[in-house]
């Protein structure tokens, strides 16, 4: 612009001081005289070099106009940014699409491409697109409540099963308390139409789609249950709590077990603490295993029941002013007297990090089970329309400063459930496909112990498998048939682990040789067996 100025300034000034003199007419009539005889005014003489000036300054001003002019175009398209160029050619290729592919093509299907593409792009697995559908489910669990039936159902594909029969829907559980727990539905049931649809044809979110609305309203559902008897079942619609605590008392010790973080949980939560309190328990085991997290305030107000003040999380952004400390929020529900374990696994992440991390660095549980997933990343989801995206926008902290992203949380005992070999999983994979368990359980539904293990015995012969596993897997299929116990004391080994140091009375000594975290991440510095995030 400011060479644009230059030669207008240039140009309009040899103007002004060329133009009378090519016309030989000066501009300013005050210094005219007039001739004695005419009275016409005097014609100055015309001087030679004054024309060559004139040819010469105009020559100037056309070389120099030509010479600068594209350089402020260059300039201004330098001065775009990136943003708004790349912008710009992502509309020009999606009006082409619309334009020119050789078939009619819906605008959404390639918005949610691009979308998708777009986020995927970042490398991070916890920043996604998020189409209706899971944008749907994602505010009915952070919500904590929907308009439903109260059920759980497996996933499914749409292909046959191995025998040829139709693959159904099944339902997993029924929720306790809810429409379909009323009407006496029992897991293993199958859903065999949804309002006169077959759900073979069905994948699992259609289904769900089908199942949920608003609440007041009927849905009719055809139920097959065991190989023969099949009846039609009308439903009326309820506001469902997602049910993300359960709770029970093992002896003395009270039992607190946390699905995932909801703006229910820390209610249900302090409920069950009452409950403890009023059967005088001596200890609490908080289980947090296979919790992947949830809602940050949700996190907080849990480890706010243990927690007399004090940091639980910081959350650091790249942008420094949006930084953040959480607090613990009043008092306690938890007396500081009651000795605590947490129970974590591979599968705890996020807020169940979170609530692990802060009992552990401010002393106050002690950490059985696995490492812990190591996701230590805060999303933010925002809405478009009816879907939205998840972003990642920050990354949390213990209150030691640990960043436990990518490296997880170290139990303070570990204790490793039962695994299986290589040639195990071939023989499991034999087992499974012979379909001896399911047909076991449902034969025999009021089984003893004896039975069972004898049963547990016959297949370690015949497959050559852990005898530990198998009592895993047939207890695993009786519960799936079942609405399930709170706890399973004789084939949970970390649960029996967290029990037994509670008992024997070496918690407090245990508790003093319990380190932080960041005293963990530094002295791995010498030992690599505490990787640190990447």
């Amino acid at each position: 612009m400011v060479y644009i100025q230059v030669v207008k300034t240039t140009i309009f000034r040899a103007i002004d001081e060329v133009f009378p003199l090519i016309y030989n007419y000066p501009m300013e009539d005050q210094n005219t005289s007039l001739d004695n005889n005419t009275g016409k005014p005097e014609k100055p003489a015309k001087n030679p070099m004054t024309l060559i000036w004139v040819f010469s300054t105009i020559v100037f001003c056309v070389i120099f106009a030509i010479v600068l002019a594209p350089r402020p175009q260059a300039q201004s398209r330098d001065q775009v940014s990136p943003s708004i160029h790349y912008m710009q050619i992502f509309r020009t290729v999606f009006d082409i699409i619309q334009r020119s592919f050789v078939e009619e093509v819906d605008p959404k299907t390639v918005y949610e491409g691009a979308m998708t593409g777009m986020l995927n792009s970042l490398g991070d697995p916890y920043s996604a697109f998020l189409p209706e559908s899971e944008m749907s489910d994602l505010s009915d669990t952070t919500q904590g409540s929907f308009g439903g039936v109260g059920l759980y159902i497996s996933g499914k594909s749409n292909l046959p099963k191995p025998d040829g029969r139709p693959n159904f829907l099944e339902i997993a559980s029924p929720i306790e308390d809810t429409p379909g727990w009323r009407a006496g539905l029992n897991p293993g049931d199958l859903i065999i139409r949804i309002n006169d649809e077959p759900t073979d044809i069905m994948t699992s979110d259609e289904a769900v789609t089908r199942l949920r609305g608003r609440p007041g309203t009927e849905v009719r559902l055809l139920i097959r249950r065991g190989e023969q008897l099949e009846f039609p079942i009308t439903l009326v619609r309820a506001i469902i709590e997602v049910p993300t605590v359960k709770h029970d008392m093992i002896g003395n010790l009270g039992y607190l077990k946390l699905t995932t973080f909801t703006p229910m949980t820390v209610e249900r939560s302090r409920e069950a603490i009452i409950d403890f309190q009023a059967k005088g328990y001596k200890g609490l085991i908080l289980d947090v295993r296979n919790n992947y997290g949830g809602l940050l305030n949700s996190a907080v107000g849990i480890s706010s029941l243990f927690l007399e003040g004090g940091v639980v999380v910081t959350i650091k952004s790249r942008i420094p002013t949006e930084n953040q400390v959480f607090y613990a929020r009043g008092r306690p529900a938890v007396a500081p007297d009651i000795p605590v374990i947490v129970l974590i696994n591979r599968a705890s992440a996020s807020a169940s990090e979170i609530v692990a991390g802060a009992l552990k660095d401010r002393g106050r549980a002690y950490l059985v089970g696995e490492r812990t997933y190591g996701k230590g990343s805060v999303q933010q989801v925002f809405n478009l329309d009816r879907a939205g995206f998840k972003l990642t926008t920050a990354r949390y902290f213990t209150p030691s400063d640990a960043d436990i992203d990518k490296a997880g949380i170290p139990p303070d005992r570990e204790v490793l459930t039962p695994d299986y070999s290589n040639v195990d999983a071939e023989q499991l994979s034999a087992l499974i496909n012979s379909g001896k368990i399911a047909e076991y359980v449902r034969a025999h539904t009021g089984a003893t112990s004896a039975q069972t293990e004898s049963f547990a015995q016959s297949l370690n012969r015949e497959f050559n498998i852990d005898i530990q596993l198998l009592r895993r897997l047939i207890r695993n299929e009786q519960n799936r048939l079942s609405v399930g116990h709170v706890y399973d004391l004789e084939y949970d080994v970390q649960l029996y682990e967290a029990v037994k140091i509670l008992r024997e009375g070496n918690y407090r000594s245990l508790m003093q040789t319990s380190k932080p975290l960041k005293v963990l991440q530094e002295e791995s510095i010498e030992d690599e067996g505490f990787p640190l995030a990447s």
